[in-house]
């Protein structure tokens, strides 16, 4: 695989329960070396676009034909808003990745999705769709979940884009950039 493989990185910026939008940035990047682009969006906080809001994302970006990969940090953007993957990658005919440095505590998830939706059933079968992996880094271990391509083939994209630490740099990058614009300073880890 090309080291220089282009990866949108997704993540969505911090907010309160009290605001009704949250702010998504994509980052264009080649592997994990070169930012070619961001784009912004919004996400309705807990509501049910998310993954139409990411394939919009996708399908107006100048860089579509050079994507070979989508990266989300974890499967929600803006609360539980939650991003159906194998949607998202055969509408738009490119492999999708959830990455989390924190393994999700479905429990958790469930009693929340439970107590707070109406939809629950579905945003849950949603969340609990595909097969989470644990994946070893010279750190700490991530859980990805991903469509449209090969555990090996995921292992090695992580790897060309993770530059240090264990979170890739397309959604680190993502992340930093909806942070710095959310709170006027990034913090925080990916």
């Amino acid at each position: 695989m090309k080291r220089q493989i282009r990866i949108l990185g997704i993540d969505d910026a911090p907010f309160t329960f009290h605001e009704k939008y949250s702010t998504v940035i994509g980052v264009v990047m080649r592997g994990g070396e070169y930012l070619e682009c961001v784009l912004r969006s919004q996400v309705t906080i807990d509501g049910t676009e998310a993954t139409t809001i990411c394939k919009q994302m996708i399908q107006s970006s100048r860089h579509r034909r050079q994507l070979k990969v989508v990266m989300l940090d974890g499967v929600c953007l803006g609360g539980f808003n939650v991003v159906d993957i194998k949607e998202l990658s055969e509408s738009t005919a490119l492999p999708v990745m959830t990455i989390t440095r924190d393994k999700p505590d479905f429990k958790k998830i469930q009693r929340a999705l439970q107590n707070n939706f109406e939809d629950w059933k579905d945003r849950w079968t949603i969340v609990r769709r595909g097969k989470m992996y644990e994946i070893t880094t010279q750190h700490n271990p991530i859980y990805i979940k991903y469509t449209g391509l090969s555990l090996e083939e995921a292992k090695e994209i992580i790897t060309i884009s993770t530059i240090r630490g264990v979170i890739p740099e397309p959604i680190r990058v993502a992340h930093l950039i909806a942070s710095g614009i959310t709170r006027g300073e990034s913090y925080g880890k990916a």
